[in-house]
Parts: structure tokens; sequence; C-alpha cells
């Protein structure tokens, strides 16, 4: 017959989907009977209907039924209370000196830009993100194109995000958070927000999202150089830009304006993206813009339908079929990436309450 002990010790191997934690860390662990080989556990949810109670479900049956003397094992669950809430809340804030929640100091900010729609920057931060959660880190994905959100959809998200006590904690998908302000919309509304609301919702995203110990943070701006370019600029300093390119000459102008503005408002520089490489659309531009922002050029994404096919599906291309050429070459971006880890914040966010 297994003992208390070892229950909970395996079932500190049972991970929330959501916090990415231990649910003995969080104290979602409620009750614990024995009754010979018989072991009932009862687990305290945040909110009730939790889209995820099959992950917990599968992971009490994976560590806790697989130990010596375990014939069956129970599953119920419950509902925190606002008190438990609100203590679940403290712990995931930490010690913090004012009411925001800021990114750790080790967590690098991926600003993936670019001068105009239709380039492939979101597909290609997606797969970028898949990628470095694949070299094992904890990634992030903030989806700040505010008017063409599309992030959710090509990681096939379809739930909202959970608010435990005014905290918001993101959906998982593929291992990587997320929070888009897609959550937020009924029925594809259009974004019609000016200036200071975009500034708001965004400072939001930083302040009020358990983001958790990330690595990496990727942030799919908009394209251009309008208000939320230069929110991020001044909420995310010392983020570092990746710029996305095609090929063709009136890319590359537009490009150049967006490295331009990344750097005016702090951001270092990290790279140059050429996508949709191909005799469509020729080659050799991101190298060229590459030149001229005295930058490198991380390297050049092949023209491939499958990508836009996977971000359909909601499965990244390089989760999807990692041997596709274009799968191939985001890897290596994120490969050259990863190795660049020279950022990262030096000090904390200067959130406004």
């Amino acid at each position: 017959m297994a003992t208390h002990e070892e229950i909970l010790a395996a079932l500190g191997r049972v991970i929330d989907p959501e916090l990415r934690r231990p649910v003995t860390e969080l104290d979602m662990v409620r009750d614990v009977r024995i009754d010979g080989g018989e072991v009932s556990v009862t687990i305290a949810l945040t909110v009730a209907g939790c889209p995820l109670r099959a992950s917990f479900e599968d992971q009490v049956r994976e560590h806790v039924a697989s130990l010596p003397g375990v014939d069956s094992v129970g599953l119920q669950f419950t509902v925190m209370t606002p008190e438990e809430r609100a203590a679940l809340t403290a712990k995931l804030r930490g010690p913090v000196e004012d009411k925001g929640i800021k990114l750790p100091a080790t967590t690098r900010v991926l600003a993936v830009a670019s001068g105009k729609g239709g380039v492939g920057k979101s597909s290609l931060t997606v797969n970028l993100a898949a990628s470095l959660a694949a070299l094992g880190r904890e990634v992030g994905i903030l989806d700040a194109d505010i008017y063409g959100h599309s992030v959710p959809h090509m990681l096939g998200i379809t739930q909202r995000p959970v608010v435990v006590d005014k905290l918001i904690v993101p959906p998982v998908a593929h291992g990587m958070r997320l929070m888009s302000i897609g959550f937020f919309l009924e029925d594809n509304q259009p974004v019609m927000w000016r200036g200071p609301m975009l500034h708001r919702a965004l400072e939001q995203f930083l302040q009020d999202v358990h983001w958790g110990e990330l690595d990496v943070l990727l942030v799919d701006m908009p394209p251009g150089t309008g208000d939320v370019s230069i929110s991020l600029g001044q909420l995310l300093p010392r983020a570092e830009a990746i710029v996305v390119t095609t090929p063709q000459p009136l890319a590359q102008e537009v490009a150049a304006r967006a490295a331009t503005m990344a750097q005016k408002t702090g951001l270092r520089l990290l790279g140059v993206v050429e996508n949709m490489t191909s005799e469509v659309f020729g080659s050799g531009g991101g190298e060229r813009l590459a030149t001229e922002l005295g930058a490198p050029l991380l390297g050049t994404v092949p023209l491939d339908p499958r990508l836009r096919e996977a971000g359909d599906e909601g499965v990244p291309l390089v989760l999807a079929d990692p041997s596709a050429a274009s799968a191939q070459a985001i890897t290596a971006i994120a490969e050259v990436v990863d190795a660049d880890r020279v950022g990262g914040f030096t000090r904390t966010l200067p959130l406004v309450s």
C-alpha cells in the first residue's frame, strides 16, 4: 500500500497546464484518502468548469496510479474559495513593491517587426517561438498586432484566459503561453481604439498577466510605426527587434523604417529575416536590408504553402513537419537567436498601476 507521503510526492509531478507549476506547490491538493489499494484525490480548481480538467486526470493517472500498491485512483474536483484564489494570486505575484507583475530580469523580449503587412511576420513569430520552446526554453507570445490578431488561430487556441482574482492566466498551447487582444473580442469584431486605449491594453498585458518564469517573450508587433510600436518601445525597454522582410525592394524600404523606429525607441536590432524567398518574389532583399542597417542576416525562409496550411490547422510547421525546408530554415534562425543571449532586462519594467 502506498503511503500518504509517496502519493503527495507523486502529485508534486502533476503540473497545472496553465500556471505551469506543481499542484502541490500551488496548494491545490485538498484531500488524499487511502483505502488499501484504492486512492482518492481531490484537487481545487481556480474556476468552475476549467477547460483543462482532462490534463489533471491524465497526469494523476500517470503519476499516482503507477505507484506500487495502488490499484485504482479516483479524482474529484472542487473550486477554490475567493480567499484561496486571493492567496494563490499573492503567491503567483510574489514579493513585488507595487501592484504590477514584472517579467523576470533574465527574460529576453524579442519584438518581431515588419514595415508592412503580408510578409509572414505572425507565422514566423509562432514558428520561431515553437522552435525556441523545442530548444528547452520557457516561451511566451504576446500578440500585439492589435488590428490583425491571428496568433490564437495559428496555435489552435479556442479557450479564453482564466482570471484568478484579477490576475489573468494565459492559455497554453504546445508548451507556450499566449496573450492576445483577440481573446477579449466577440465574433471577430474589429478593434476601433485610439492611442491611449491601445497603450493601456498593452500595459495590462504586461501588468496583469501571469507570464511566469519565462526565458523568452516573443512579441508579434503590428506592421508599421504607429502608436502600438511606440508604446511597446516604452513598455519594453532593452527589448531586441527582429525585422522581417520579403525580397522585394518596396518591402525592404518600409522594413528599414520599422528598424529605425525600433532603434529610436531603445530596442536593440538583433537582425533581419528574409521571408518568402522564391522565384516569385526573388531573393537577396534581406541581405541588402541587413547591410543597409548594419545588422546581421539571421536567415532566409523559402516560400512554402505548408507554413500557411499548418497555421490554418493550428500547429506550427516546425512541430507538424520539422523536415520541411521552411521549418528547417526557421529552426536554424531560432538556434542563431538562442545562441545570441546577451539580451534580457537589466532593470524592472516601468509599469504604471
